[in-house]
């Protein structure tokens, strides 16, 4: 069955972050650990924390949306975030939510939080910030994205009021679904100090060598096609695409180093490559 899940480069904290993590969140659990990666389950939602060393770092182009659900456990996860983070927007009332905050963790990471719950098992949903130049491309993004995944939908859009100066069109922000994984998009009308870049990912585990074909050659048409599964697409989002083995390859310790040498030559994944390793 297909996955989608987010990955975040950490230099060489992830354990140290997996364990905060699991502080902030009491009911996070971890699924599996090796020296590469730790991945857990935050309130239902699988995420990857990679020990990838100091080239990349997560940044505010890719951030958490964290449906709380009541105004106790918003303020009670803002405190966790800020006391040794930082703040974005504080904690108050906004024209789209009663109560929000967004908020960079100690280790560097992006997360908004609303006060509001979500219609999903699904409680934490990935946000990209599409900012200037791209401000003006989210709706062709979406639409750019279901077309690749199935099943998908687009659950909501909401376009830029005139006085923003975007043009006709231009959302603001949109929520879609691809297979089942929910995503957030949102357009800024400024220039940042940041873009999309490896320090967040998204993961594409696939059953079938089909499955990483159709993918690798949607996703990275108009982008970059890099080494280890991993490719930019057209927009700059990062993305791996995986055979949905290889966790299970990379905990086996007879096999790890031998899996590890074959993948490190490889841009997209082979299935039978890493069996025969």
């Amino acid at each position: 069955m297909l996955s989608i899940y987010p990955c975040i480069w950490f230099n060489n904290q992830a354990e140290q972050a997996a364990a905060f993590y699991q502080e902030v969140f009491p009911d996070a659990e971890r699924l599996s650990e090796n020296p590469m990666v730790v991945s857990l389950s935050i309130r239902g939602t699988k995420m990857m924390l990679l020990n990838g060393g100091p080239m990349y770092h997560a940044n505010a182009a890719i951030s958490y949306f964290v449906y709380c659900g009541s105004d106790e456990e918003i303020e009670r996860v803002y405190a966790a975030f800020t006391a040794n983070g930082s703040i974005l927007m504080p904690i108050g009332s906004y024209p789209w939510t009663r109560r929000y905050a967004w908020v960079i963790d100690q280790f560097g990471v992006s997360w908004q939080l609303d006060v509001d719950p979500i219609r999903s098992a699904q409680k934490i949903v990935p946000a990209l910030l599409f900012s200037q130049p791209q401000g003006h491309v989210v709706a062709e993004a979406v639409w750019h994205y279901t077309r690749i995944f199935e099943p998908s939908m687009i659950l909501m859009e909401a376009p830029h009021p005139p006085q923003a100066g975007m043009p006709d069109g231009a959302l603001l922000f949109a929520q879609f679904k691809l297979h089942d994984y929910i995503f957030n998009s949102m357009s800024s009308t400024e220039h940042h100090d940041f873009q999309f870049g490896p320090g967040n990912s998204f993961v594409v585990e696939c059953d079938t060598q089909e499955q990483i074909d159709h993918f690798w050659s949607e996703l990275g048409s108009g982008g970059q096609y890099q080494m280890c599964g991993w490719l930019v697409d057209r927009y700059g989002v990062s993305w791996q695409i995986i055979p949905s083995i290889l966790p299970q390859l990379m905990a086996d310790p007879s096999k790890r180093d031998k899996v590890v040498e074959t993948f490190m030559k490889m841009q997209k994944f082979e299935i039978a490559g890493l069996l025969e390793a």
